[in-house]
């Protein structure tokens, strides 16, 4: 999005990464009373190499690249004390449960885990903020909608973004003229961006009259893409005709990512779905006990082009199956799929789903064929999140609310909006995040 962007959380890594060799220097300088000998580096600097990429992996998963952490300064030290918590169970583990390395220390990893969260609280809260700001712009919005005033409310309430939008001019102010107050701001107010709805028919004048502007000193942008940039999700009032031609080929099959995809979910699934063996004896026998019951559930659901799958869960409901039809069959979680669905082991039995090919690890929840041909009639281009293998874990389901039963047009719009994002954008990166994220809410019990 060109320089009007939040700050890039580049800064955020890198300055972690920077912080962690610090706190271990200093951790050597105050153990051994002075500057730390080659020797010293040696034997210290390969495994506290891996305890540095495993902190970074954890500060990722609990979100602590995400673009909105510094609008949650409070919260902040809250989230680095848990963090910490959890690198200082993983690094006494690590050096006392793998005897590969010739080290256990205990004053140098108490002191370097003291020091690396206080140097950690100094760059995030004080030093951070301050990185990659520049100088504030002067901004000025064009248009009207929902996603405008969201666009607005965040970058005016988000210090991470160095633009400040001076005025908003709308269509429907019939007072104002719009081309003349345009030019007054681009040029007296030296107004450097502009933000604008493309998509917006009373615009459409006005549009052409800010091409010479183009090739000085202002930078355009539309607000869909700004929007999408801003929040990772597709504004579903954008969505046109012409949204669905220019995002064709980001939509179409991607073989490569595709073939390879398929053979991560194949090796993951099988090695998960062995491994999960060991506890299927006490879920039937817990099920059993409960209520005599069946044990397990197959359900139907529209898969990749709206083809009909059947998923294999293991049974939390007295009624096996009701067809998505909520409310019409007496219907109503046991005891024991209470505990299945907090924990997630109700879902195991997918991993054969995977295995078949039938469904991803990754991609847009599968949902009930009946609430998808509501959805599909009420919302338009519902049916593009089907172009993709449904998944066990995706983009909604880390970061939009949806519904888990009835049916709900509001919230599936929300959700859709996040699938649509993630059909457009989908790559391994994004799949990596949505992994790392969901291994978070797996262990913290939430989400269900």
């Amino acid at each position: 999005m060109n320089t009007i962007h939040r700050k890039d959380h580049s800064w955020a890594l890198l300055g972690d990464i920077l912080v962690l060799f610090v706190a271990l220097f200093l951790t050597l300088v105050l153990r051994y009373g002075g500057f730390p000998s080659a020797e010293t580096w040696a034997v210290h600097i390969p495994p506290f190499s891996i305890l540095f990429i495993l902190a970074i992996l954890i500060n990722f998963i609990s979100g602590l690249y995400e673009k909105h952490t510094l609008l949650f300064k409070k919260r902040l030290p809250t989230t680095l004390f848990n963090v910490q918590l959890v690198n200082a169970v993983i690094s006494i583990a690590f050096f006392y449960f793998i005897e590969y390395f010739s080290i256990t220390p205990k004053i140098v990893l108490f002191v370097y885990l003291l020091l690396s969260l206080l140097l950690m609280l100094l760059w995030r809260i004080f030093i951070l903020p301050r990185f990659g700001g520049g100088k504030l712009q002067k901004a000025l919005l064009i248009g009207e909608s929902s996603e405008i005033d969201e666009l607005k409310n965040e970058i005016a309430h988000n210090p991470q973004f160095n633009i400040s939008f001076v005025a908003e001019l709308k269509p429907s102010q019939k007072s104002v003229d719009l081309k003349a107050e345009i030019i007054k701001l681009l040029t007296v107010h030296q107004v450097s961006v502009v933000v604008i709805d493309s998509n917006d028919e009373a615009l459409s004048e006005v549009i052409p009259m800010l091409y010479p502007f183009a090739l000085s000193r202002v930078l355009f942008f539309d607000v869909s893409s700004m929007y999408e940039a801003m929040f990772d999700r597709i504004p579903l009032s954008h969505i046109k005709q012409n949204w669905f031609i220019e995002n064709m080929a980001s939509i179409a099959p991607k073989f490569v990512y595709d073939m390879i995809k398929r053979g991560i979910d194949f090796m993951v699934a099988l090695v998960l779905g062995i491994i999960s063996l060991v506890i299927y004896p006490f879920v039937i026998l817990a099920i059993k006990l409960d209520d005599r019951g069946v044990i397990f559930s197959y359900q139907e659901r529209v898969g990749r082009y709206n083809k009909i799958l059947k998923i294999m869960k293991f049974r939390t409901m007295t009624v096996a199956d009701d067809k998505g039809k909520w409310g019409s069959v007496p219907n109503k979680v046991t005891r024991v799929g209470r505990f299945l669905r907090m924990t997630r082991i109700d879902e195991l039995p997918q991993l054969w789903n995977v295995l078949k090919g039938d469904i991803s690890l990754i991609g847009p929840r599968p949902e009930f064929p009946e609430p998808v041909q509501r959805y599909a009639e009420a919302l338009p281009y519902y049916n593009i999140r089907h172009s993709i293998k449904p998944g066990l874990s995706g983009w909604a389901q880390i970061y939009g609310e949806h519904p888990h039963h009835g049916v709900d047009m509001d919230m599936t719009a929300n959700k859709l909006s996040y699938d649509l994002y993630y059909v457009k954008n989908r790559s391994f990166l994004i799949d990596l995040k949505i992994a790392l994220r969901t291994i978070k809410v797996l262990i913290t019990f939430v989400g269900r």
